[in-house]
């Protein structure tokens, strides 16, 4: 297993995870499809995992399991030496898309974790603080078609971060915005996670995003997926994508998944 150092502020607050000969399958045409082949790594508690592969090859799946959406077909995934048995709000997903409630404002898109346990009252200062922590504390009342496509993200992640997770899972978050908003978020996540202390997943197509917001980088095959590599990257933040280690490790990756020409 290749480990790298922590670079968060604070004593890690993430949870740790371990993957052990994971496999699994979708049924197509009654006919079993192979998505993920003998997975298996371990996360430290506090570590920013990227995952980076082909498009389709099973990226999402794993982190769908990794969540407790599914079981795996085969294998065991273990949050702190516990099976994951099912969703817990320790582990929360964001997507691409921030799927924010139309007819509720900023702070009641942000709250609905605590309403929905029955704690709103108790937590709303907890809600204002998750707005602070992504720089949405003058747009608590408005709503989401007020909202740019990167503020709209924040509100996503402040909805996360209000539940205080330990493992933060992201399924291609900045995805979806321009390339000058996607370099913000880029730099606010870290910062988010630094503070913060959790342990956090990123499944990213971005090669460059990927080496300049993780300590580590696991590279997969094409469907079923299979790790091709785990590679540490041992670079203080924040980081210089003019930086030459992380430039040759970039010209490295794109060698793995078969694109060296794209150089």
């Amino acid at each position: 297993m290749v480990t790298a150092a922590l670079a968060t502020d604070t004593a890690p607050a993430g949870m740790g995870l371990s993957l052990q000969g994971v496999s699994h399958a979708f049924a197509l045409e009654d006919r079993p499809l192979p998505v993920l082949d003998q997975v298996g790594f371990d996360v430290e508690p506090g570590e920013f995992v990227a995952l980076l592969g082909p498009s389709g090859c099973g990226k999402s799946t794993l982190l769908r399991l990794i969540a407790g959406l599914e079981q795996p077909g085969q294998g065991r995934i273990a949050a702190d030496g516990q099976a994951i048995s099912g969703p817990d709000p320790s582990r929360v997903v964001v997507l691409q898309d921030p799927t924010l409630f139309p007819w509720r404002t900023v702070w009641n898109n942000v709250a609905l974790g605590p309403e929905a346990r029955g704690t709103l009252r108790a937590q709303r200062r907890r809600i204002d603080q998750a707005l602070e922590k992504v720089g949405l504390s003058g747009f608590a009342g408005a709503f989401p078609h007020q909202l740019s496509g990167g503020m709209a993200q924040r509100v996503a992640l402040a909805r996360a971060l209000v539940n205080d997770p330990r493992l933060l899972i992201l399924d291609e978050p900045l995805g979806k915005l321009d390339s000058l908003t996607r370099l913000g978020m880029q730099g606010d996540l870290v910062d988010l996670w630094r503070k913060a202390g959790f342990t956090a997943l990123l499944v990213t197509h971005d090669i460059e995003e990927a080496l300049v917001m993780a300590t580590r980088v696991i590279v997969f095959s094409e469907r079923p997926a299979r790790i091709k590599a785990d590679i540490a990257i041992d670079r203080p933040y924040p980081r210089h994508r003019g930086d030459p280690h992380l430039v040759e490790l970039r010209r490295n990756v794109l060698e793995l998944l078969g694109l060296s020409q794209s150089w």
